[in-house]
């Protein structure tokens, strides 16, 4: 896991500022401590290697044991890690390595669920860029441990012609058209339709990948029947749990949920000192 090293500093300056006055005040600077953190309901680990790096970057003398790995079910009273080393240092990296370990387990819990929700179809969940600002590969990390894979990680690794681009430049072909004459030769060329008038424009303009915006469940059956392997498609919009099996079901190729890091609800873990 990378992309986070460079962010720790600013995290912490957020939370210690001039230091933790509570700490200074109660603990001796060279009194040692044990802790364990715990997970207190079910769900899927992940932000372990991160919430080690908050640690060690509060105080490299903190030994940071993990009894767990990311991807690892989560039960109520599992211990997930040990620490030991100046309590100070402990109790100072505490609220920032839990904020970031209950975000990323409960991104990877709720993508879990999907994955889950859609097996034995062929149909692939993908996130979105709805995600946090500064967090985004993290975020993006945690829905591969929940089993689901990435969308382009932002604007500059891949092409998505989106509605606005569309009315820019007056149409889905034409919008098409000057994408594939200019793009890089590894890239799909993907668009976004909201109807069936507008996936035959898309088919023909030789796109390669299509998102069929917020399409009943007819609508996407009509649309895997036209598509017929001339192109991949991606099916988005309303994704909720109690839809995606349906989605699936179509026989779209993908199905992207900008729920999965923008409404994931973090999962309860703590540190309790011993």
């Amino acid at each position: 896991m990378k992309g986070f090293e460079a962010a720790l500093d600013l995290w912490l300056l957020e939370d210690l500022g001039g230091g933790d006055l509570t700490s200074t005040l109660l603990i001796p600077e060279d009194q040692k401590g044990r802790g364990v953190i715990l997970a207190k309901e079910e769900g899927v680990l992940a932000g372990l290697e991160v919430a080690q790096a908050v640690f060690h970057r509060v105080d490299g003398r903190i030994a940071f044991t993990p009894l767990a790995r990311d991807g690892d079910p989560l039960l109520p009273g599992l211990e997930v890690a040990r620490l030991e080393g100046p309590l100070r240092g402990i109790l100072a990296g505490e609220r920032l390595a839990l904020n970031l370990l209950q975000r990323l387990s409960g991104i990877a819990t709720l993508t879990r669920r999907y994955v889950e929700a859609v097996r034995g179809t062929q149909a692939i969940i993908l996130d979105t860029r709805k995600t946090t600002p500064g967090l985004r590969a993290l975020e993006k990390y945690a829905v591969r441990v929940g089993g689901g894979r990435n969308h382009r990680f932002g604007l500059f690794d891949g092409i998505l012609i989106k509605d606005n681009h569309i009315r820019a430049v007056g149409g889905v072909k034409e919008a098409v058209r000057r994408a594939r004459s200019q793009a890089p030769h590894y890239l799909k060329v993907e668009v976004e339709v909201t109807s069936i008038e507008e996936l035959e424009e898309a088919l023909e303009a030789g796109a390669e990948l299509i998102l069929l915006d917020n399409m009943d469940l007819e609508t996407l059956k009509e649309a895997v029947g036209r598509a017929k392997g001339r192109a991949l498609l991606e099916a988005s919009g309303r994704m909720s749990l109690e839809r995606v099996r349906e989605v699936a079901e179509t026989g779209v190729d993908y199905i992207s949920v900008g729920a999965l890091t923008h409404s994931a609800r973090a999962l309860d873990l703590s540190l309790e000192l011993e």
